[in-house]
């Protein structure tokens, strides 16, 4: 008989007959199989009448569920479709469209041992509250220096990799918040280290710039369901506005920045480098490790975009905005960590970045859902995982020229109140790269109107 049991990330299969998903492994003397086939090897067994012993699953206490969650069509067809492809697969919906919702409702509809990954520990608590707000259970949570592991466990990335060989067959769903997260080399090992033979993805922004996103049907399932901001924008989301303002910089900003960007521009010129892709743009970044000269150019076109990014004429425009939007829920995206303390400084508001501490963060993030903050600055550590409702203006001061950072900020400020039009701002510095930059980000939103 085939003994099948779970070792530290893997399958090991000890009998006289092995499967097609699986190794023999001399050093233990049997066949090692990847824990993500462990139904696949199920199946084969059983369809081969092969007799077996399962002695994988390692499951903590079942816990009665009590499931408040009532689904919006577009999300009970998404769950749908999910059932469908054997409980397997991504769903692409924009933020604040309740992907949370549709997870929750799929933890209920199988009532099992289940996974919440996320990447933040913000993301983590907020999972945790919505788990005890609508499935009536306390949730697990392993990461930010718990381990707890419940029925329904809420995990980071980081902790879920870290502990693959001890968690790996303790759960039989895995939801993966942010899902394209699970695409980068290190993460994708949690995929293929845990048994759970239910998977569910949810994202806002399913493709990654690395094109890693094409392992996501292996490791998770494929896309299930797939729906944009416009299609939901009105009834489902809140409608808003986009506008865009150019700046201009001061004359000795504009003196650097031509100076600088023309070590850049020459370099180039030189080479014969054309950039003109993501591609193309790696293949410059590999020369600057082998070319000094390369190294010095792009310096010197960081030091250039720096200036653009982080104009002086960007504060006072943010300071007229501020003034003209008084007393509304406001969240300021920038880039770069400077800028964040610089405006928190000038404007005297709160601000939160990755160097913010989580008890600090938690309090922050509070006082603006109570109302006693109105406006918060923050670089990207907010773009993902803040949920505040009646956020209704957002200025963005720089940013890259991701689509996926485009669609997040605005997600932020996109959560459905009645009688609320969100408005979002991109400030920008004219004849500077960052006019490229913006347009980038925002090519697959060409419909949107600008000021």
């Amino acid at each position: 008989m085939i003994r099948l049991r779970f070792a530290r990330g893997t399958l090991l299969l000890r009998g006289e007959v092995g499967t097609p998903y699986g190794k023999w492994d001399p050093r233990v003397g049997c066949y090692r199989v990847k824990a993500m086939h462990y139904r696949d090897v199920l199946t084969y067994l059983e369809e081969s009448r092969i007799p077996f012993r399962d002695e994988v699953p390692n499951l903590p206490p079942l816990q009665p569920l009590k499931c408040s969650v009532k689904l919006r069509p577009y999300q009970l067809e998404g769950l749908n479709r999910w059932r469908a492809a054997g409980m397997r697969g991504v769903v692409v919906l924009p933020t604040a469209a309740g992907k949370t919702y549709m997870a929750l409702k799929a933890i209920n509809l199988l009532r099992t041992q289940s996974l919440i990954v996320v990447p933040t520990l913000d993301l983590l608590d907020q999972w945790r509250r919505r788990v005890a707000e609508f499935l009536n259970v306390e949730a697990g949570a392993v990461g930010g220096g718990e381990n707890t592991v419940k029925m329904v466990t809420v995990s980071t990335y980081d902790s879920a990799y870290l502990k693959a060989e001890a968690l790996g067959n303790r759960f039989m769903l895995i939801v993966f918040d942010e899902v394209h997260h699970l695409a980068s080399p290190s993460y994708m090992q949690i995929a293929e280290m845990y048994i759970a033979p239910y998977r569910m993805g949810l994202t806002a922004t399913y493709e990654r710039g690395d094109d890693r996103h094409l392992l996501l049907p292996r490791l998770v399932g494929d896309t299930v369901h797939t729906m944009d901001v416009e299609e939901l924008t009105g009834e489902h989301l809140s409608p808003y506005d986009y506008q865009k303002i150019y700046v201009k910089l001061t004359a000795e900003e504009q003196r650097v920045y031509e100076r600088e960007m023309n070590v850049f521009r020459n370099y180039l010129k030189e080479k014969g480098f054309v950039l003109k892709s993501a591609k193309d743009f790696r293949r410059f970044i590999m020369a600057t490790g082998r070319d000094r000269r390369a190294r010095k150019a792009l310096l010197a076109r960081n030091r250039a975009l720096k200036i653009a990014l982080n104009s002086e004429a960007k504060l006072h425009m943010l300071a007229k905005l501020l003034e003209a939007h008084k007393g509304k829920k406001t969240l300021i995206f920038t880039l770069h960590n400077d800028l964040v303390y610089t405006i928190s400084r000038m404007f005297l508001t709160p601000s939160v970045t990755y160097q913010t501490p989580r008890e600090e963060r938690r309090e922050i993030l509070s006082k603006f859902r109570s109302g006693e903050y109105r406006v918060v600055v923050t670089s990207q550590v907010l773009d993902e995982g803040v949920d505040v409702p009646d956020a209704s203006v957002g200025f963005v001061l720089s940013g890259t020229g991701s689509t996926r950072e485009y669609i997040q900020r605005l997600g932020r400020l996109l959560r459905k109140v009645e009688g609320k039009k969100a408005k979002l701002v991109e400030i920008v510095s004219k004849e500077t790269v960052e006019v490229r930059i913006s347009q980038r980000r925002r090519r697959k939103r060409k419909t949107d109107s600008e000021g």
